[in-house]
């Protein structure tokens, strides 16, 4: 067993900012070349920094877990933070750092779609390496997860695609009724579930196209939208779209249908009633049985197929388990043909659509990243953040979940961005740290 001096002197010989580039330049190494090839909005005679050097701040801003664009400017007002961004991007004359409002000034005018480029380029490349297709669903299918999350809230308007909702609240002076207007901005995220690492791969903002529409938006409209920006990146990604009951709709399954992907549904009686009465009849007259045991809980599995809905037949798979807060069901959706030999396998598919929540919306809401902090008040420069964000969570998560020297160290999320700030403002890359960068290395995700 390691002694805590043991542990120290190993610590000491870990430069956190060369493992985390490195990790990078393992996975995405045009990434750089990418940053620095933005279509650039600002006027050529007035810029004084490279595209690269204002979207790697916010990058490093987020990897470091700093909460404000003031913040970020505050920490990384250092040499050696001036030194090693110099050093990585290959920028001699780097002489300051931009402060925060450059920085907002180019994301205000800078269109989303130039960093949703390159969160796809990212993504394809994970996909080419293969370094995932253990976790693929039956061996064939890229488990998607689809759910929606808000992001940020606001007293007053705050532009004109805002979402509205009415707030009833009692005054607490006379007792009196009251509605407040409450305006918000809501997105819908599409993540690719590989093992315990949820990666983001489309975002779309549910967002009014006028202060003055008559019906807002909402998830599912949202939903057909990405749907088909998914289906236009990825033509044949055989995808399994994994989402909540709201999903578990003829619309829905249609769409599935019509763009070659599978699906399995959360699945509640009141959704669908048809489908849930059918399941309910036959579920206990047909030999579709199965005992499971899942980290401990036992459990038991039991399916009907075939069940005909508007020409369509969806299968039901139901599970009850054993937990300590007592016996919990999961019914499920699905036009996969349910067996003995995958309903296990289904299952636990169908149950890896919480990890958007828990991996993926609470680890960026409150472990890391701030997302209902607003980067900025402009509505372009916030979605500019948030996909930011998502490029820097890709980084990150095979970041902490395949570098060798974090696995021995075993240090928390928080941890880890600390250690990342403090290697940056206090240790600096040479030129053999960027030689060693581009070197061959071999991660294992478990």
């Amino acid at each position: 067993m390691m002694t805590r001096k043991e542990k120290r002197e190993m610590e000491k010989g870990i430069n956190d900012l060369f493992e985390f580039l490195k990790t990078s330049e393992h996975f995405f190494k045009d990434l750089n070349k990418l940053l620095k090839s933005v279509d650039d909005p600002r006027h050529l005679g007035y810029v004084t920094y490279d595209t690269a050097v204002l979207l790697m701040m916010v990058m490093l801003k987020n990897a470091c877990n700093l909460k404000s664009m003031r913040m970020m400017t505050n920490e990384f007002n250092k040499d050696e933070c001036i030194e090693n961004l110099s050093t990585y991007l290959g920028i001699k004359d780097l002489e300051e750092l931009p402060h925060y409002d450059t920085i907002n000034n180019f994301l205000s005018r800078l269109k989303p779609e130039e960093l949703e480029n390159i969160r796809t380029y990212m993504i394809k490349e994970l996909l080419k390496k293969r370094s995932f297709d253990s976790y693929r669903i039956g061996g064939k299918y890229w488990g998607m997860v689809i759910d929606g999350t808000g992001l940020f809230t606001f007293q007053e308007k705050h532009c004109e695609h805002c979402l509205r909702r009415e707030h009833k609240y009692k005054d607490k002076e006379t007792g009196e009724e009251k509605t407040k207007t409450l305006y918000m901005h809501h997105v819908l995220e599409a993540k690719l579930v590989v093992g315990d690492m949820v990666l983001s791969v489309e975002s779309e903002f549910i967002e009014n196209e006028s202060e003055d529409v008559k019906k807002q938006d909402c998830e599912l409209n949202a939903f057909y939208r990405l749907a088909a920006r998914l289906k236009g990146t990825f033509k044949r990604l055989p995808i399994c779209i994994m989402a909540d009951s709201l999903y578990a709709c003829e619309n829905v399954v249609n769409q599935c249908k019509d763009n070659h992907w599978t699906y399995i549904f959360r699945f509640k009686k009141d959704r669908i009633k048809s489908i849930a009465n059918e399941f309910q009849a036959l579920k206990n007259m047909e030999d579709h049985v199965l005992k499971v045991n899942v980290d401990g809980q036992r459990g038991e599995i039991t399916w009907v197929n075939d069940i005909v809905y508007r020409e369509r037949k969806q299968n039901v798979l139901e599970c009850e388990m054993e937990t300590e807060e007592g016996k919990q069901t999961f019914t499920f959706l699905t036009d996969k043909k349910i067996t003995k030999k995958n309903a296990q396998k289904l299952m636990n598919a169908g149950r890896s659509r919480w990890k958007i929540e828990n991996e993926g919306f609470n680890r960026q809401k409150n472990l890391r990243y701030h997302i209902q902090h607003a980067g900025s008040q402009n509505y372009t420069a916030m979605k500019n953040h948030y996909v930011l964000t998502q490029i820097t969570e890709i980084i990150m998560m095979l970041h902490e979940h395949g570098s060798k020297s974090l696995k021995r160290i075993k240090k928390t999320a928080k941890e880890i961005s600390s250690r990342l700030l403090e290697a940056f403002r206090g240790q600096t890359l040479t030129d053999e740290d960027i030689a060693k960068l581009g070197k061959p290395m071999q991660m294992r995700f478990t």
